[in-house]
């Protein structure tokens, strides 16, 4: 996935109210951007912090500005978590990710389970449909090791518990935790963040949820799924 428009650099002064958060350009013009998490952010939001904006054209935004990367430790990690699923599905479009891969149709944003939508739905003739949740992972407190998740997650243990009840009901659903940083090669649930999510995940895994962690490589330009995930 490459980032629609050139990304400008900056500096984070501030992040305030969950979504906002205020920037000072290298131009030295200092702006508010729409920060697209609505996690805690644990260790991505240190003020002096290196980031990389994006700008829209389009006059119907109420902020032109959207933060798209942090530099943590000379690593960018990606805090939209708005693009996870686009990085996903065009990953899966082009048969990067094996296990997800022969399905005739992608659709996005399907409702099933109680008032809920999964990213993504894939079909084929012959095949159950799969059911793919995806979520993205920034937080890293020991080295090279990425967790989930940062803050507590109702929702989350939700679409764990509605995967489960497809699983049950012979359809196939799958859970990608999108690791949106480089420095890491290890993944383990933040269990002391939230020990229901964690105790959650361990119940839709024993119900045969399917659990993949996949690795990125992240520059200004865009963001990939690793070839070696």
């Amino acid at each position: 996935m490459r980032f629609p428009v050139p990304l400008v650099p900056g500096r984070l002064v501030r992040r305030y109210k969950r979504f906002l958060a205020d920037c000072l350009l290298d131009s030295g013009e200092e702006v508010t951007a729409h920060v697209a998490n609505s996690g805690s952010m644990l260790g991505l939001a240190t003020p002096g912090s290196r980031v990389y904006l994006s700008r829209s054209d389009n006059p119907k935004r109420k902020l032109a500005w959207s933060w798209q990367l942090i530099e943590v430790d000379v690593t960018l990690v990606g805090i939209d978590t708005g693009l996870s699923n686009r990085i996903v599905a065009e990953a899966i479009a082009e048969g990067r990710i094996p296990t997800l891969a022969g399905y005739e149709t992608l659709r996005r944003e399907v409702p099933y389970g109680a008032r809920s939508r999964v990213d993504m739905l894939l079909e084929g003739a012959g095949r159950p449909p799969c059911y793919v949740e995806v979520k993205s992972v920034t937080l890293s407190r020991k080295v090279g090791m990425a967790e989930f998740p940062d803050a507590v997650t109702a929702r989350g243990a939700k679409h764990l518990a509605e995967l489960a009840a497809v699983v049950k009901a012979g359809a196939r659903a799958v859970l990608v935790y999108l690791v949106q940083r480089g420095d890491c090669d290890r993944f383990e649930l933040a269990a002391d963040i939230d020990p229901a999510y964690a105790m959650a995940a361990g119940a839709a895994r024993a119900a045969g949820v399917e659990m993949l962690v996949a690795r990125t490589v992240i520059t200004p330009e865009g963001i990939e799924i690793r070839p070696d995930f």
